[in-house]
C-alpha cells in the first residue's frame, strides 16, 4: 500500500497507518464504509464483496484504534458481529497502548429488535450497549445477559438521538467512536452534524443495479470536509475525510 496525500510514500507499514488514523480530540465520531466507484456501498447485498486485502487491513486498524465500534441493528443482523471484533495482534497491541483489550461494541436499535439469543449477544468478549429510544422495562433488561445494557436515548426522526449516544459514550470513557454503518445511522448522524472523520474505501467496480449509497435519509445542508490521508492498493483508494479545524 502506498501513500499518496499528505506525502507520497511508495510503501507504508501499519505503524504509519496507525498515526495517520489516529486523533486526539474526544469525543472523535468516525463513519467507515466501502463504496463502488459508481456509488454503490453494496455488492449482492453485503457490504463485504467490495472489499480486498487492503480494504480489510484498513478495517482492523481501524478498529485497533477505537473505544467503541457503534453499529446500527440491521447492520448486525445483514453483517453478523457475532464473537470477537479484532484479532490477537490488535489486542497486544492494544494492551502495549494501555487500552483496554478490545473495544466495546455498541448497538443502535430504534425498536429494539433483537433478540437476547441473538449470536451477537451470546458470543461477545466484550460488554454490549444497545441504544434504543423505546422505554425498556425492566422485564426487557432481565432478559438479556449481564454484560448487555439497554440505554433509553431520546428519539430523533424516528431513530435515536445521536447526540445523545455521543454524550454517553463520552462519559463511559469510551470518545473514540468508530462507526460502521449502515446507511441510517449515517444519516442520522451527518443530520445531527455528529461526524468528525469520513473514512471510504473506494472499490474500482462499476456495479450500477439498486445498491444503497453509504448514506440514506432526507436531505441535509452540505457539510464540507478535508482530505486527511489518501493510500492506494491494486487501484483501490482509501481515503480520510475529517472535519475541518
Amino acid at each position: 500500500m502506498r501513500a499518496l496525500l499528505p506525502n507520497s510514500i511508495p510503501e507504508v507499514d501499519d505503524t504509519y497507518l496507525l498515526t495517520r488514523y489516529a486523533a486526539s480530540q474526544r469525543p472523535f465520531v468516525r463513519f467507515n464504509f466501502v463504496s463502488s466507484i459508481d456509488g454503490s456501498a453494496q455488492r449482492d447485498g453485503l457490504s463485504g464483496g467490495l472489499g480486498s486485502a487492503g480494504d480489510r487491513r484498513i478495517f482492523s486498524l481501524l478498529r485497533r484504534l477505537a473505544d467503541v465500534v457503534l453499529v446500527g441493528a440491521g447492520t448486525v443482523r445483514a453483517e453478523g458481529y457475532a464473537g470477537p471484533l479484532i484479532g490477537d495482534a490488535d489486542i497486544a497491541w492494544r494492551e502495549a497502548q494501555g487500552l483496554s483489550a478490545q473495544p466495546v461494541l455498541a448497538i443502535v436499535s430504534h425498536g429494539l429488535n433483537l433478540e437476547p439469543e441473538d449470536e451477537v449477544f451470546t458470543l461477545s468478549p466484550v460488554p454490549v450497549l444497545v441504544f434504543t429510544s423505546i422505554q425498556v422495562t425492566e422485564e426487557q433488561r432481565n432478559r438479556f445477559a449481564s454484560h448487555v445494557e439497554l440505554v433509553e436515548v431520546a428519539e430523533v426522526d424516528h431513530g435515536c438521538d445521536p447526540q445523545e449516544i455521543v454524550a454517553d459514550l463520552l462519559a463511559r470513557g469510551l470518545g473514540f467512536i468508530h462507526a460502521e454503518g449502515g446507511p441510517h445511522l449515517l444519516g442520522q448522524f451527518i443530520a445531527a452534524d455528529q461526524v468528525d472523520s469520513m473514512c471510504v474505501s473506494y472499490s474500482p467496480l462499476l456495479l450500477a443495479g439498486s445498491g444503497q449509497r453509504i448514506a440514506h435519509g432526507p436531505r441535509q445542508e452540505a457539510r464540507k470536509l478535508e482530505m486527511h490521508s489518501l493510500f492506494e492498493e491494486e487501484s483501490m483508494l482509501f481515503c480520510d475525510y475529517r472535519r475541518p479545524e
